[in-house]
């Protein structure tokens, strides 16, 4: 089996794009009241909530791109590997095999019953691939990328947003970053966090929701995520929006742009690439920054991701901070080293909030297992241990789990 090596960064990539049909109805809460929603005082109007689908690293790159219809060159420049198709090789090696070429729903798998059956308001996702065919490649050690034509892969899940400030976007150089956004856009996927310069790359996406609402998604890369520091975005250049640090100041700078466009009934999103790829620790400077967003910035929730497995949730002043989601989609299958993380399992992050208020009404869960390149419903036992692992986790702030019936996770905080 092949080492699994710690600088490998690898992450999540998928989008959206032209759907025939699409059910984007908004999420209906069961006549119970939410198990983590306070029962005092006003209960907001289950008409007028928003649900967000939220999830970890979206890899749709390398192995998968070679499963795909449309494959790229296999040809990589890892230390290691020089063919993708070792990437496939491995995941069969565990799995057993995969036929090819999947259609381009395969990969979502299970998943899709989800979104029929929760039929979130927007679907949000970290992209971490390049989609191109440009060879263009950055002086780093790992690239990921997907053929522009294997785009409906993408669409297939109905993505709504994508999410670009992370380390894997700029692998094929600037021509690959323009080809990706053209691309995304021309499928009608929203963009943030890149573009072709400092002011694109700030931008929100905005996400209209029915007829008073939007959700407004900002998208930010921390270089402790490996972002090197030469992507960033400059006023004459293409890149990604890079933060210099966690620091007040850097709060002040994101506190202007939200600001300036949030209005009453939106709902703010800020999502981070930040941090290591293993390891549970919260660092104290990331808490201290997603509580300031909250507290200055107007940020109502914030989607943080980078690790390759799921971490600790955090409500704060009823706004939910996601550390780390962990990996989606990826073709890891088969690199060892870091089993006892259990990256292969994720998590489906449906997030009910009121835009009335901007406060979290729901957060509720589906555990997944990815398997052959495709997202598969966990197992009791594996849903047993995500469980476990947020309850362990989120203690230090005062969160936890419970499981119903169907193996789904619904967040409790605080009182509640």
């Amino acid at each position: 089996m092949f080492k699994r090596r710690a600088f490998l960064k690898l992450c999540g990539t998928v989008a959206l794009g032209v759907l025939a049909v699409r059910n984007h109805a908004r999420s209906r809460l069961a006549a119970d009241p939410p198990q983590g929603a306070r029962t005092m005082g006003k209960q907001p109007d289950e008409n007028h909530l928003i649900t967000l689908f939220l999830c970890g690293d979206v890899m749709t790159g390398r192995g998968i791109d070679q499963v795909l219809p449309f494959p790229n060159d296999p040809r990589l420049y890892e230390p290691w590997v020089q063919s993708a198709m070792r990437y496939v090789a491995l995941a069969e090696a565990v799995n057993g095999p995969i036929s090819r070429p999947v259609d381009f729903p395969y990969i979502w798998g299970d998943a899709l019953a989800e979104f029929e059956r929760i039929s979130p308001d927007v679907r949000i996702i970290n992209l971490e691939t390049a989609v191109t065919s440009r060879d263009d490649r950055a002086h780093k050690g790992i690239h990921y990328r997907m053929h522009p034509k294997n785009i409906a892969v993408l669409t297939a899940a109905g993505i709504d947003c994508a999410v670009m400030a992370n380390n894997h976007v700029l692998d094929w150089g600037q021509s690959g970053l323009t080809e990706t956004l053209s691309t995304l856009h021309d499928a009608g996927i929203k963009t943030a966090g890149a573009g072709a310069d400092i002011g694109s790359a700030t931008t929100p996406a905005i996400l209209k929701v029915g007829d008073n609402s939007r959700v407004l998604v900002f998208s930010y890369g921390a270089e402790s995520s490996g972002i090197p520091r030469y992507w960033a975005a400059r006023a004459d250049r293409p890149g990604v929006a890079l933060v210099k640090d966690l620091s007040a100041e850097t709060v002040r700078q994101i506190a202007k742009r939200v600001t300036l466009i949030k209005r009453t009934g939106d709902i703010a999103v800020v999502s981070l690439h930040w941090g290591g790829n293993w390891g549970y620790e919260i660092p104290p400077e990331q808490t201290f920054f997603a509580h300031r967003l909250i507290d200055e910035a107007g940020v109502d929730v914030v989607h943080g991701h980078s690790s390759h497995h799921v971490k600790a949730i955090e409500v704060y002043r009823d706004r939910p901070i996601l550390y780390g989601c962990g990996d989606f989609i990826s073709d890891y299958e088969g690199i060892e080293g870091n089993e006892p993380y259990r990256d292969d399992l994720g998590l489906m992050y449906f997030v009910t909030m009121d835009p009335a208020s901007g406060k979290l009404v729901r957060l509720a869960m589906t555990p997944t297992r990815l398997k052959r390149f495709r997202i598969n419903q966990a197992s009791n036992s594996e849903t047993q241990w995500l469980e476990g692992l947020l309850n362990r986790e989120g203690r230090q702030f005062g969160t936890g789990v419970t499981r119903d019936g169907n193996n789904e996770l619904t967040l409790h905080w605080g009182n509640a």
